[in-house]
């Protein structure tokens, strides 16, 4: 798509129209930064002879201007290069005798966006990541070593310190694949309205409404108008244990030229206790279906719900209910292990209708920042397929690094 480009340029333009010398100070005020993250994701899945074993870096640059009456411009490329041998499905390679690793060898212009920020008012435009509340309707899909971005014009606008609201206007998803996937981009029409209010004493409470319009006949059926809200917040019960919740609920219909015709709900809710490093989670996420017409999510952040295996990447037509708990704990004190996080979930997979039962998944994580450049986690998902999809284990190998 050309129009980020175009808005690349306005932005140079606009930054440098004023005169050499405040250009020049925009430049010398600018920041720079390299980010690094090596990944080594071994998958065994039934039904496939062969595993997949993919090791690649992913490299990542980013410069940000200083500010110039409001105006800044940022640039972010990025590269993910294969180490050693090409043996997993990347989508794109040919490779289908070994299961999917959608992290293909592929170099792109991540980001590049003009921003306007006064004290009230912040507008994006160009190509952007966008990260709304928890990632569940509209997210960067940042696990993955190429981001989801989106061509587009976001608008947030704040009435005091508690009140958000935000609008998007998106053309274009640059989607994980990259371009040289069928469907590694979706040209829309999508439309985003999201308004936050916080200045309540016990959570914060958001509305928000996202329109997806989607203009390649093969992506027709995932245009959507989903309606919702969302409560999130926490308290102490004594001076060692906090408890959390979130609760939410929206509504999802088709929209513009989805040849279906389906209403669908949403229900999620998370209950949570932390004491002493310890945090136990307890979670109930349904994505129902109409007529076996499920409710779908097509650019969340997929990899942060219904188990770490990506089994649910698209809803089954009977619809999905995950009931699942976990059980985290942060090393405090002293000493070479502080900081270092253990984490453990139990997911139940079963659908909406029929009461089918899909499978179950156990994921283990252990991460640990070395210092302040430097992060290593190793991650693991083991699914148990019951009624859907078929038994899959990986394990994730990760040393990043920031600078």
């Amino acid at each position: 798509m050309a129009r980020p480009f175009t808005f690349t340029a306005i932005s140079i333009f606009a930054l440098f129209a004023t005169g050499a010398a405040e250009a020049q100070n925009i430049i010398a005020d600018g920041k720079a930064g390299l980010d690094l993250r090596y990944r080594l994701e071994l998958v065994d899945q039934d039904g496939f002879n062969k595993n997949a074993a993919a090791s690649t870096l992913l490299t990542k640059m980013w410069y940000k201007t200083g500010d110039l009456k409001g105006f800044s411009a940022y640039v972010e490329a990025t590269n993910t290069t294969v180490v050693g041998k090409e043996t997993y499905n990347n989508t794109v390679n040919g490779n289908i005798t070994r299961p999917v690793v959608a992290d293909p060898d592929i170099t792109e212009l991540n980001q590049a966006y003009l921003m306007f920020k006064q004290e009230f008012v912040t507008v994006k435009a160009g190509r952007q990541g966008i990260n709304l509340d928890n990632q569940r309707f509209i997210g960067t899909v940042g696990f993955r070593q190429n981001d989801q971005t989106y061509d587009g014009v976001l608008a947030s606008f704040s009435a005091g310190k508690d009140l958000t609201a935000s609008y998007g206007y998106i053309w274009n998803v640059n989607r994980i694949f990259g371009n040289d996937h069928p469907a590694g981009d979706f040209d829309t029409n999508t439309q985003i309205f999201n308004v936050t209010y916080s200045g309540l004493p016990f959570g914060k409470l958001t509305a928000y409404g996202y329109l997806l319009d989607m203009n390649d006949a093969g992506a027709f059926g995932l245009s959507s108008s989903t309606l919702g809200i969302r409560f999130a917040g926490g308290t102490k019960v004594t001076d060692k244990v906090k408890l959390g919740y979130e609760l939410e609920y929206a509504s999802q219909s088709d929209y513009k030229d989805n040849p279906a015709d389906y209403t669908a709900d949403y229900w999620g809710a998370i209950l949570s206790a932390s004491s002493s490093g310890f945090t136990a989670q307890l979670g109930y996420e349904l994505l129902g279906s109409d007529d076996g017409i499920s409710f779908k999510t097509p650019l969340a952040t997929l990899h942060k719900f219904n188990g770490w295996a990506d089994k649910f990447l698209a809803t089954p037509g009977a619809g999905l209910e995950d009931a699942y708990a976990s059980v985290a704990y942060k090393v405090g004190g002293e000493g070479p292990l502080k900081g270092m996080l253990l984490k453990a979930v139990y997911h139940d997979f079963s659908s909406d209708v029929g009461d089918t039962s899909y499978g179950s998944e156990i994921d283990l994580l252990v991460s640990k920042k070395i210092n302040k450049y430097l992060t290593a986690s190793v991650k693991a998902a083991f699914y148990n397929a019951d009624g859907f999809g078929a038994d899959t284990d990986k394990v994730w190998l990760t040393l990043a690094a920031k600078f």
